[in-house]
């Protein structure tokens, strides 16, 4: 059962095919049933800037600040990967109509943070909010974050000591019951900006460490090189405050690593999932890897979700057991494998042939499934299918050619799997202005990937 939060879904888009020339913006889209506007975009709020390349997008204040009356959700925090402009939108006076609360200039954070090139966005118990950076101003690696006034959001200044920057950065999550954030890192922007080299990889230019820093004093401790990590995207803690471990998908090396408190009292990481890359003909390389892109955990931390956005599934696993995760549910939903296109398997250690390709309502899907996010029961995962322009473009130009899709699987909480809506798809190729790119799922009251309790 829904409840009134659950009813609509925000989604950062973008304008990127050629002849558009457009400010990205950010969809509401109507996720009730009962509504007539079901599976909808109902309201669209333009940026007041071009080029921006929305990506991920978080709260002015969270449950660390449960119990207190003053704060409430009212701000949604967008992040502007390219431009490393944040923009402040207001949800809370009219949450099925948007409007732009802020503009936070990227001069401001440049100026007063030496960043730039900024992702994830959490509230933190102080009434703060911090945002991670990928680099600083001239693109180098930078994995600093920025501190924002959670009432004014003014720019405060660089939340780590100054010089304490990690080489690399992109996403984070912290648990301060046991005094520790975990951060990931991609890749310098000047690196993956334009599209991926595989020579870059060969360089060592992509990240394969998790950063672990000491909550209360803002510095790392610990530096955790990853076997088989390659590309460490999206961290995720259990949601248990108590818990001392969690999980980050490694898109490049398509594995899923579980770090963790050890004994010692200091922290150590594991290879838990591992997907086999195939060997192909018609690609850029002669294997091909799964790229997971984004990782979930469902809130009662029964559940892990990941999507293979070049393999194309989306897979569910049981992690009753953290340490030896059980494959659940598996579905295709579109992906560079599927029979009639370009790529021919050569060899495969999991599947027997080529998937179909994916028709909803009428359209064949491109892009495979990318960003995901989990209704709070569990029963509902929404996808979208874009990861970020310039690889949107590289690897999947049907995407930029006919634009994302937003679609709704539901998920067997009691024993395992996944299964297609098939009445639900929002087509953002027919957005007004012609196809776009629609990333991030966020619902208006919080949800699995943006909630941390303390």
């Amino acid at each position: 059962m829904k409840g009134p939060r659950e009813e609509i879904i925000y989604l950062p888009c973008i304008y990127r095919n050629t002849g558009i020339e457009a400010p990205d913006y950010l969809a509401t889209v109507d996720v009730d049933p009962k509504s007539p506007h079901y599976c909808q975009v109902i309201h669209r709020l333009p940026m007041p800037n071009l080029k921006d390349e929305l990506h991920h997008s978080g709260w002015n204040t969270c449950s660390s600040c449960f119990g207190d009356s003053t704060k409430s959700r009212t701000k949604l925090m967008l992040p502007c990967l390219m431009s490393s402009r944040i923009y402040v939108v207001d949800v809370g006076s009219e949450p099925r109509a948007p409007k732009l609360h802020k503009v936070i200039e990227a001069e401001d954070i440049h100026a007063k943070c030496d960043l730039g090139y900024v992702h994830t966005s959490h509230c933190l118990a102080s009434g703060e909010v911090m945002v991670s950076s990928l680099g600083d101003p001239k693109g180098n690696g930078k994995g600093g974050f920025v501190l924002l006034d959670g009432e004014t959001f003014e720019v405060k200044g660089t939340w780590e000591r100054p010089g304490g920057a990690a080489p690399m950065g992109y996403d984070f999550w912290y648990q301060p019951r046991h005094n520790v954030m975990i951060s990931s890192e991609w890749a310098a922007p000047n690196v993956f900006r334009d599209g991926f080299n595989p020579a870059d990889v060969e360089a060592g230019l992509y990240g394969s460490h998790l950063h672990v820093w000491d909550w209360q004093r803002h510095e790392i401790v610990q530096t955790l090189p990853l076997q088989d990590g390659l590309i460490p995207l999206e961290v995720r803690f259990l949601h248990n405050p108590d818990a001392a471990q969690g999980f980050v998908g490694c898109a490049l090396s398509s594995t899923i690593q579980r770090f963790y408190k050890n004994q010692g009292g200091t922290w150590s990481v594991e290879k838990v999932i591992q997907v086999p890359p195939k060997k192909v003909k018609g690609w850029m390389l002669p294997e091909m890897p799964g790229l997971i892109t984004d990782i979930l955990l469902s809130l009662d931390d029964r559940f892990l979700y990941f999507s293979n956005w070049l393999h194309g599934d989306l897979r569910q696993y049981d992690i009753s057991d953290p340490q030896r995760p059980r494959l659940t549910g598996q579905l295709f939903l579109g992906g560079s494998i599927v029979k009639g296109g370009p790529v021919q398997v050569l060899e495969d250690q999991e599947l027997k042939s080529q998937p179909e390709p994916l028709v909803v309502k009428g359209k064949r899907v491109p892009g495979g499934p990318q960003m995901i996010q989990l209704s709070l029961d569990g029963k509902r995962l929404y996808v979208t299918t874009s990861l970020y322009s310039a690889w949107d473009k590289q690897f999947y130009p049907d995407l930029i050619r006919e634009g994302s899709v937003m679609l709704q699987i539901d998920v067997d909480t009691v024993k395992g799997g996944l299964k297609l809506n098939p009445n639900f798809l929002v087509d953002f190729g027919k957005e007004p202005l012609g196809p776009a790119l629609a990333h991030e799922l966020r619902y208006p009251g919080g949800d699995c990937s943006s909630d941390i309790w303390v």
